[in-house]
């Protein structure tokens, strides 16, 4: 089986949103097993799992107080999509950009490529790189 790398994204309370919206914008279903389901007496979920149809996976859960290092927004994790479907990758550059904060602009960069960050809705940064034409 091929290794793979997938972030994991905690949530102060609002997982099931965050990770409506990334299946919303991304694709895919989510998958989800509550603190209660797994017997624990707290609220949230405890683990949940987007599979988006180009490949993409997130993983991510809710945090509460006394479960590790205190949460916060933005700079516990950062994900990056790449590749060179130029039409899919500016897709969810516009969805995940819907209610979020453009950082650096999705532009051509010295490198050839097109880049651009963005903070979402829910305060994650995106790095979003589509691939340009090789020089020659």
């Amino acid at each position: 089986m091929a290794q793979q790398l997938n972030p994991y994204i905690t949530f102060p309370g609002n997982c099931a949103e965050a990770m409506a919206f990334y299946a919303a914008a991304l694709g895919g279903e989510v998958q989800s097993m509550t603190f209660r389901d797994a017997g624990m007496d707290a609220d949230g979920i405890m683990h949940s799992n987007l599979e988006t149809p180009a490949g993409f996976h997130i993983f991510a859960s809710d945090t509460f107080e006394g479960m590790g290092a205190p949460h916060t927004v933005g700079n516990n994790v950062q994900i990056s999509i790449s590749g060179d479907d130029s039409e899919a990758l500016r897709g969810y550059w516009d969805a995940l950009a819907d209610g979020g904060q453009v950082v650096m602009p999705l532009e051509r960069q010295m490198w050839g490529d097109d880049y651009g960050m963005l903070a979402d809705k829910f305060g994650i940064l995106w790095h979003v790189n589509i691939a340009g034409t090789p020089a020659e």
